[in-house]
């Protein structure tokens, strides 16, 4: 009786020290709680295709939909070129798209950025940091953050049409702020 105890003690401690030291493979993990509508948007840093550092925090004052994506992603590549006109449309009244890859080669993604012709500033997620903490598991997704800094919409999955990007955009940029009430 005693040597069965002492298994199910013994497999109790590897499981926790598994759940430990599990946060070490930040990089492994799927992504963290999704970020909640309403909520500030954490800044990041990362390195873009043009070889420069991009954080977050240089768009404020500006709409940003950051799409998590990559190469191999079918509905990823589909809804790119919706993601590409808008952004022609709209760069210039204050939108941006900041498309992340996770997880791929340079040469891969540059190439399939070539091929594409998009414009957007792209930025390289080569240790899936980012996307975790967006709380990404599964592709595509698009976050639009206000011009605060706040996220304003999540869409997971291979929603995104040229139609629905200028309704968003539309519906943050003509947010006015909460006014106060008087109860007489």
């Amino acid at each position: 009786m005693k040597s069965r105890e002492f298994r199910i003690v013994f497999v109790g401690i590897l499981l926790l020290a598994a759940l430990v030291t599990l946060p070490a493979f930040e990089g492994w993990s799927m992504g963290s709680r999704v970020p909640a509508v309403g909520t500030a948007a954490e800044d990041f840093a990362l390195v873009g295709l043009d070889g420069k550092e991009q954080r977050l925090g240089h768009y404020r004052g500006k709409v940003v939909l950051m799409n998590f994506w990559a190469t191999w992603c079918k509905p990823c590549t589909t809804e790119m070129p919706a993601m590409q006109t808008t952004y022609d449309k709209l760069r210039e009244k204050g939108f941006v798209v900041l498309a992340i890859n996770e997880l791929e080669d340079e040469a891969k993604v540059r190439e399939h950025i070539r091929q594409y012709g998009h414009t957007f500033p792209v930025l390289m997620d080569r240790d899936n940091k980012i996307a975790n903490q967006f709380g990404v598991f599964g592709l595509p997704v698009s976050v639009f953050i206000d011009e605060k800094g706040v996220v304003q919409e999540y869409i997971k999955g291979g929603l995104l049409t040229e139609q629905v990007i200028l309704d968003v955009v539309a519906r943050i940029q003509k947010q006015e702020p909460v006014k106060a009430v008087s109860l007489r």
